[in-house]
């Protein structure tokens, strides 16, 4: 789950990482009056799950609280468009209003798992690229990303302050002030059950100061029914309407950018079954597990998911029945099919428990089924029609 700037910020704050003082605000009117009480130059910035704001024109500069009232103007409503967004963007609901800082450097932190560790350990990443994503800097500066492991029996260590703060040439007078937010961040993401917490830019300030500027937060979705403060944060609005409507229909379905739908029972068979879409020359639309039970509720309403995103030129359906027999999965698949009026065709392969019989009741339907036995036969089913006028 992403969380706002603001948001992050307020849990920043409880871990006394330093952030500017600011307010956030849904009206012109209150970007002035935010204005007038910090009594300095501000910056307007647009609240939207999405990196780039600055160049699709959602951060703007005020020196007094007019200036405040007509950038707040300008940036709410706004269809904002940047490199996170695609080309469709999102609209501005919120304004951060903070106040200006006289920035000497801008540097970047983050802490995250790193799944590329058999152990998933976490890791530290520094770099003095700051602003930047840190995709841009492992392109553009590899050599200037700094990393540092932290071991899930051991923990935090001073160490891993001592390691960044050397890699970052930081100056002896900042090590304290370093050094606390390092850990500071080590503390908020295990105790909030984090799974990035990004700081870009953490900058130096004129005054010799360290300031968390801009940062992003995301949460294990598993982990929030121990933090119901933070699961309260989340803005539905700022998410994908259809994976919305999954979360509550209890499915498990992530949005991509190809045209074969996938309906899978199971993480690992929807992992293979994108696998083997890409491989017979396909790209898959979704990731969709309807999970162990696959009953008709269920099915139906992974069936209204699928058929309601627009990029959907066919759906390939891949059950293995266990406990729950392909015969009884074959009827509910047709039960569902029947009530949504599916004007896409589709690919039904069956495994496991009365497959034949299950099988059998998917080609005597009335419904347009493709029936598959084989996996990659009905990845390349799918795929083929998929590239065809419908």
């Amino acid at each position: 789950m992403k969380i706002h700037e603001f948001q992050a910020k307020q849990i920043l704050r409880q871990y006394n990482i330093p952030v500017p003082m600011g307010e956030v605000t849904d009206t012109p009117d209150g970007a002035f009056e935010i204005a007038s009480k910090l009594g300095t130059k501000v910056v307007v910035k647009a609240q939207i799950h999405a990196g780039g704001r600055g160049k699709g024109g959602g951060i703007r500069l005020a020196d007094n609280p007019q200036e405040a009232y007509e950038a707040a103007k300008a940036i709410l409503g706004m269809r904002l468009v940047t490199h996170q967004t695609g080309p469709e963007g999102k609209i501005v609901n919120k304004v951060l209003i903070e106040q200006a800082t006289n920035i000497k450097q801008e540097l970047y932190l983050s802490l995250l798992i790193d799944r590329s560790s058999s152990k998933e350990c976490l890791v530290y990443m520094a770099s003095e690229a700051g602003g930047m994503d840190i995709e841009e800097i492992a392109n553009k500066y590899p050599e200037k990303i700094i990393k540092a492991t932290v071991s899930p029996v051991t923990g935090y260590s001073p160490f891993h302050a001592r390691k960044l703060s050397y890699g970052l040439n930081l100056d002896k007078s900042l090590s304290t002030q370093f050094a606390n937010i390092v850990k500071a961040l080590y503390q908020a993401f295990i105790e909030k059950d984090a799974s990035l917490i990004e700081i870009n830019p953490l900058v130096i300030t004129e005054e010799g100061n360290l300031l968390a500027l801009d940062t992003k937060m995301t949460f294990d979705d598993d982990g929030l029914y121990r933090h119901p403060e933070i699961k309260e944060m989340r803005d539905v609005s700022e998410e994908d309407p259809l994976e919305v409507e999954a979360v509550n229909a209890g499915v498990n379905y992530i949005k991509l950018d190809g045209n074969v739908g996938c309906m899978v029972n199971g993480a690992g068979l929807a992992m293979t079954t994108m696998d083997l879409i890409k491989l017979a020359g396909g790209e898959p639309a979704n990731f969709l597990d309807v999970g162990g039970g696959a009953s008709v509720e269920r099915i139906e309403k992974a069936f209204r998911i699928l058929t309601s995103d627009p990029k959907v030129k066919a759906i390939l359906v891949n059950i293995f029945g266990g406990i729950l027999r392909c015969d009884r999965v074959a009827n509910g698949i047709i039960e569902a099919a029947s009530k949504i009026e599916l004007k896409v065709p589709m690919v039904v392969r069956l495994q496991g428990t009365n497959v034949e019989e299950g099988r059998a009741l998917l080609k005597n339907s009335n419904l347009k089924f493709e029936v598959a036995e084989g996996l990659y036969e009905a990845a390349l089913k799918a795929v083929e029609l998929s590239k065809l006028k419908v």
